[in-house]
């Protein structure tokens, strides 16, 4: 006797289709699961042994063959509890269902319980897309499913729920689609401590790089004193962010459901994340990896921000990670037999000292750092990785003047979103056509195609490369910020106000050199 079950699994980030068989045959009684289980999977045979039974079901005595196909990749995690079960109960005529073109995936307890995995959001985009029109998934993940439209999702709570449901004595019903505003109205709960520009003072300049930033989705780096207000900055740049669109917030919650990081409180991304790691970490702990291969802070920050505070105390090594995803916009990550592509589509931010002391650039406090010292503070970051940051500011200690006599209101975030908004609209419609959603993903041709300048303009430019000795990939990420400007000033040409202000933003590349 044979039956067959579809179900999802995941190779890395990618989602396949899994057909599950089960053949019962006589002979010793004996239970075999084959196709590459790993040692999650080969332990459903115990699980869904005693579910069965204490569903109050008969497991077949006789011999069973479980195969998950294809066998060319490694099955992992429990996923697979459910459907195994319930072919198995086709297999011996205790259940009589049509599920074709339905998947089933989800752990099952002891109990008969359905548990939460990891991965649900995903394998229901890829069900999609593979024209199935039903899929059954625990009850907890029932959440991040409803993120798909035009499949029906089946949320399951138990064994017993399922049965009545195939029997059709007590139907289960189905998610209603609902349109990403809905979704978003859900779980963006608005946080009465937000953070806000609005209370920092001063530092115009910074500011005025960090809209910049917003606007084009460029990196930047942050370079002053101590208490000078550069972290403050950066954890405010979320509130200027432009709003997430549906099919970001697909890929972003798709790379957390992988991560198993989806919590019932916060079961969709729905805000761009913001990601801020210990200089501590680990190179894996960046990049991704692990024995699963499992996604990084570098794809957990896919669409927001990565900000990395005291950028010279992070491992040498560490930053060299960010090379690839700051280039193309992914991380490509191999362990032993598996090998994983994530997305990493991300706003590097980063702050530090000048010096060892901190003091080298303030106006007022001597630094007492030595040069030897310094250089090797500096040395830390490397030249390629400082290249790939289009936006270098120096953050400037207050006086007590601005600070204790402030002489003028300061700009509130929403006031600066409606303009970063503004020019990221001006974006997606230039890049209809294309995978590119803002100004940093240009690629060359597009540089050469949108960064259209006056001839006094690319004067100015021509000195400033020889001058301040320019690399080919410095003076596109100048073009890029430049067409950035231009935008946020509503124009279609880059004018020589727009260069010399991008320009301007690489100056600190001297301090490096």
């Amino acid at each position: 006797m044979f039956s067959k079950v579809n179900s999802m699994g995941l190779q890395g980030f990618r989602a396949e289709l899994v057909h599950v068989e089960c053949d019962l045959s006589s002979g010793l009684p004996r239970f075999d699961l084959v196709g590459l289980p790993d040692s999650a999977v080969s332990e459903a045979k115990e699980r869904v042994r005693s579910a069965i039974k204490n569903c109050g079901l008969n497991f077949p005595i006789s011999r069973i063959t479980v195969n998950l196909a294809p066998a060319e990749f490694k099955k992992e995690g429990p996923i697979y509890d459910l459907p195994i079960l319930v072919a198995i109960l086709l297999a011996s005529k205790q259940l009589k269902v049509n599920l074709e073109s339905a998947a089933l995936v989800g752990e099952v307890a002891l109990n008969g319980e359905v548990r939460k995995v990891n991965g649900v959001l995903p394998m229901v985009a890829r069900a999609k897309e593979l024209n199935l029109t039903e899929i059954y998934v625990p009850l907890e993940n029932s959440e991040e499913a409803s993120l798909i439209p035009d499949i029906r999702i089946y949320p399951v709570k138990s064994i017993d729920q399922l049965l009545l449901h195939f029997s059709g004595l007590e139907k289960i019903t189905p998610l209603k689609d609902r349109t990403f505003e809905d979704i978003k109205s859900t779980f963006l709960k608005p946080s009465k401590d937000s953070l806000d520009y609005a209370d920092v003072i001063g530092q115009k300049c910074a500011k005025r790089a960090l809209e910049i930033a917003a606007a084009g989705g460029h990196n930047l780096l942050l370079v002053g004193s101590p208490g000078a207000g550069k972290s403050m900055l950066a954890k405010r740049l979320p509130t200027i962010l432009p709003d997430m669109t549906f099919e970001e917030a697909l890929s972003t919650s798709s790379v957390y459901s992988v991560a198993g990081l989806l919590t019932k409180e916060k079961p969709l991304i729905v805000e761009r994340p913001f990601r801020s790691p210990h200089h501590t970490t680990t190179d894996v702990a960046f990049a991704g990896g692990g024995a699963k291969a499992k996604p990084g802070e570098v794809s957990l920050s896919h669409n927001g921000v990565l900000f990395l505070d005291e950028l010279p105390l992070f491992s040498r090594s560490a930053l060299e990670t960010l090379r690839q995803p700051l280039e193309d916009g992914k991380v490509t990550v191999t362990r032993n037999a598996i090998s994983a592509t994530y997305p990493g589509n991300i706003m590097l931010v980063c702050a530090m000292n000048p010096c060892p002391c901190g003091y080298s650039l303030d106006p007022v406090l001597t630094c007492t750092c030595t040069d030897s010292a310094k250089l090797r503070y500096l040395s830390r970051i490397s030249g390629p990785l400082l290249d790939r940051i289009d936006l270098q500011v120096e953050v400037d200690p207050l006086d007590a003047d601005t600070l204790y006599n402030r002489h003028e209101k300061e700009e509130s975030s929403a006031e600066i979103k409606r303009r970063v908004t503004k020019a990221r609209d001006i974006q997606t419609k230039r890049f209809l056509e294309s995978d590119v959603v803002c100004n940093a993903g240009m690629t060359p041709k597009m540089v050469r195609k949108f960064c259209t300048m006056t001839p006094e303009a690319k004067i100015i430019l021509m000195k400033a490369f020889t001058a301040m000795n320019f690399s080919a990939r410095a003076n596109d990420k100048i073009l890029r910020t430049a067409r950035t400007i231009a935008d946020l000033d509503g124009s279609d040409l880059i004018d020589v106000k727009h260069i010399s202000e991008a320009i301007q933003f690489r100056r600190l590349d001297v301090l490096f050199k």
